[in-house]
């Protein structure tokens, strides 16, 4: 009897090393290309990464689906193909909104995150439409600060946003790379709204030589919003 309890025991315990998995809730990310296309959160365990999302239709006769080759691309350039998807048609099916306001929840299920993955960007690869995240922080202590300095912005407080922006920037960027594009655009936003002209120009040139292979983008997207250095 003693010998099946500790069986029993050790299957439990086993059972509970084998199915880890940390989750991420509404992690931030630098640039995405659907407005209405969020990323809820992300598990990873040892078996699989899965991504959790919501796309809302704001069209009438709307229309929606996930092509075969959607990668998880690393900061080093390394990329994983997507295993599956879940609640969403495969390309070319689609899933037809039935009215403005209507949203749809999927899941896409990758391989194993690597170990020690602090950010990473998720691409739709395909012919018209795709969608794209970059920047994805795995870090709920940054996600954490980065959501203050948010909310800063949306309580009509920009300087004190861009303060705690170039902050975060100082102390924690060169623990997690990913994060340098949110926050150098943001910085350069926030500092020329508050009229730091000066300051803006230099976090633009900054991101500019920042080397990150997303910086083309990245500056691209502040020239679409007139900021230009």
């Amino acid at each position: 009897m003693l010998k099946q309890i500790i069986s029993i025991t050790s299957v439990l315990i086993f059972g509970i090393c084998t199915s880890f998995s940390q989750s991420f809730i509404a992690p931030n990310a630098a640039l995405k290309s659907h407005e209405t296309l969020e990323i809820m959160k992300v598990v990873i365990s040892e078996e699989k990464t899965d991504i959790f999302l919501k796309v809302e239709n704001r069209i009438s006769g709307g229309n929606f689906c996930a092509d075969r080759k959607i990668y998880i691309i690393y900061p080093d350039g390394n990329r994983s193909l997507l295993i599956s998807s879940n609640g969403i048609p495969v390309c070319p099916d689609t899933y037809k909104f039935k009215s403005p306001g209507e949203q749809l929840d999927f899941v896409l299920t990758f391989p194993p995150l690597k170990k020690g993955t602090g950010s990473f960007n998720l691409i739709e690869d395909c012919s018209e439409n795709c969608f794209s995240f970059y920047g994805i922080i795995l870090d709920p202590d940054l996600n954490k600060e980065i959501n203050d300095a948010f909310a800063l912005v949306e309580n009509n407080e920009p300087a004190k946003a861009m303060v705690n922006f170039i902050r975060i920037a100082e102390e924690k960027v060169k623990k997690n790379a990913g994060a340098d594009g949110l926050l150098y655009m943001n910085i350069v936003k926030l500092s020329k709204e508050t009229g730091r002209t000066v300051k803006a120009s230099a976090w633009y040139k900054k991101l500019e030589s920042s080397g990150l292979p997303e910086t083309a983008m990245y500056i691209k997207h502040l020239n679409s919003l007139g900021i230009k250095y």
